[in-house]
């Protein structure tokens, strides 16, 4: 019995012993002086004019989120459309119920004005 869990604890100390390395030699070749211009703001390697904290419109987030959503439902669609045949009545349901759902919440983005360009 423990000689099935013992490539688990190798790979577990090995693991362990690599993520430690890693901290303990960062920690050992970092820079120790302090570098002023690390901490100052640039764009593109010229200084920024103006203030460096802007507000963006939340319907550039939503598009972002619509987009996610649409394709999360086409990485589930393509291997369902492939099993179609063997998959059965109860498959075809759920996958009803699921394109269900994600149409309300195109409806309700819709209707919420999330898919306007202003």
């Amino acid at each position: 019995m423990l000689s099935e869990w013992a490539g688990v604890l190798l790979f577990l100390i090995g693991g362990l012993l690599v993520g430690g390395g890693a901290i303990v030699t960062s920690y050992l070749i970092h820079p120790r002086r302090y570098q002023g211009q690390k901490y100052e703001p640039y764009e593109c390697g010229v200084d920024t004019i103006g203030p460096t904290w802007v507000q963006f419109k939340t319907s550039y987030f939503l598009y972002a989120l619509l987009f996610v959503i649409f394709d999360v439902e086409t990485i589930y669609l393509y291997p369902w459309a492939v099993k179609f045949q063997s998959l059965g009545l109860f498959a075809f349901i759920e996958m009803i119920i699921f394109l269900f759902i994600l149409i309300v919440g195109l409806w309700y983005a819709w209707k919420e004005g999330a898919l306007e360009w202003k």
